[in-house]
């Protein structure tokens, strides 16, 4: 019942009135690191950076996985001669971006959702176009870029089944949000079809673009050093994991490690700063445990090798053969399978891949992946791939086969974009 009260105009008042409250939340964040000191200042609206000569493609990003995602439709708006302003509100994307941003490509951290954060973010970088990745909505930013006339397009458009839930009852915030947008690209057609009965104008599908995504890099020398550790162990990597999947990686090791000599299970944890917890639960289960950020070598008696650092997964899909997506025996709806198909790993996943469905389906089709109903399931399925390199090798090369037909969704974006804003900018070099 509140929640159909909700208006855009109800939603700008309580924002303004929750100021106290917003800066106390924020000023928490930096005491928890979880804001960069150094560019505080971005979050309410004072920009770190001068805004480049000619037009401006502004990209907003929640996090680290759409912060990757958007760089290949950012590398297309550089080519059509556009400047790239990418926006993100954590600190780790903003490090990992900083690794990657290419010539005129920019990150700033996003404007907290007050008004007067978000015109002064505006009133300085004036983009020619906004483009949203996914559904992170924030309705005083959405609804002052378009009270500015700047065309926004929202692609790898999301809206799950428990996401349009909750907006339902919100029906006269929801539908200005999404109105706002000249284009939702959606991702499939069931967010498509959600998307518009809330109150998208203009819906296509055009599928997603973090699968437009290049392998993701890695430092050979790195990586000559950590296939020369490993050896001809049979190993396997537990990808992006969340609190309880390092449990279960440890009972399919202890399951395994008996009819497996030498067995090696690698684990990456989602987020790095949870490394030492991994590692204390992992020697308190008896286990000789090896910690990439300490420098810890792989030895001969080590049964679990923790990565707990930032960026390297592209290092640890290339020294991996199988890999198991973790976040998808929880409520975490999976993580992004195509990054190590891309790579040559064969794939294994729990239930709960909601996030990548049409990867999997695809995945699925070709054999290129393994799921599993439960945790205790885990070890079963390793087994044979741990066993049968022939197998595992079919596996790999299916998926990779697999993920490249996958791409696309970046130029459909781009072609959209540019309709948008009147056509070809001018060439990159103009400005120079």
């Amino acid at each position: 019942m509140i929640g159909a009260l909700a208006t855009p105009t109800l939603y700008r008042g309580l924002s303004g009135l929750a100021a106290p409250a917003i800066h106390f939340w924020l000023a928490r964040r930096r005491g928890q690191g979880k804001e960069d000191d150094a560019r505080f200042a971005e979050r309410l609206g004072h920009a770190g950076l001068a805004r480049p000569v000619g037009r401006l493609a502004w990209a907003h990003a929640a996090s680290v996985g759409e912060s990757l995602a958007v760089l290949p439709l950012a590398q297309r708006l550089r080519a059509e001669g556009l400047n790239v302003l990418i926006t993100s509100g954590t600190v780790t994307s903003a490090r990992v971006l900083e690794k990657r941003l290419g010539t005129g490509m920019i990150h700033q951290y996003v404007p907290v959702d007050r008004l007067v954060a978000v015109r002064r973010f505006l009133d300085h970088w004036r983009p020619d176009a906004a483009v949203w990745v996914e559904s992170e909505l924030w309705p005083n930013l959405v609804l002052a870029a378009a009270d500015r006339q700047i065309p926004m397009v929202m692609v790898n458009a999301r809206m799950s089944e428990r996401s349009a839930r909750r907006w339902r009852r919100m029906p006269r915030l929801i539908a200005p949000l999404l109105g706002a947008f000249d284009a939702c690209l959606a991702q499939s057609q069931g967010d498509a079809a959600r998307l518009e009965a809330l109150g998208a104008a203009t819906v296509s599908l055009a599928g997603n673009i973090k699968y437009d995504a290049p392998p993701l890099p890695a430092d050979d020398a790195a990586l000559g050093h950590l296939r020369e550790e490993i050896g001809t162990r049979p190993h396997w990597l537990m990808a992006s994991s969340h609190p309880g999947d390092e449990n279960d990686a440890a009972e399919a090791h202890a399951a395994l490690a008996g009819d497996i000599p030498s067995l090696l299970t690698m684990i990456a944890p989602r987020h790095p700063e949870r490394g030492e917890a991994v590692i204390e639960m992992l020697r308190g289960r008896g286990l000789q445990v090896a910690e990439r950020s300490t420098g810890d070598h792989i030895a001969p008696d080590t049964d679990i090798y923790v990565a707990d650092t930032l960026g390297e997964m592209g290092l640890l899909y290339r020294a991996s053969e199988i890999v198991f997506v973790a976040g998808s025996l929880a409520d975490h709806g999976g993580h992004n399978p195509v990054e190590p198909a891309l790579l040559g790993n064969a794939l294994l996943a729990g239930p709960d891949m909601r996030n990548f469905d049409d990867a999997c389906h695809a995945l699925e089709k070709a054999d290129a992946l393994t799921r599993i109903s439960r945790a205790g399931d885990l070890a079963g399925a390793l087994a044979p791939l741990l066993r049968d390199p022939a197998l595992t090798r079919r596996r790999a090369e299916a998926a990779e086969a697999a993920a490249r037909a996958l791409g696309g969704a970046s130029d459909r974006a781009l072609a959209e974009i540019m309709r948008l804003i009147g056509g070809a900018a001018e060439p990159a070099h103009a400005h120079a």
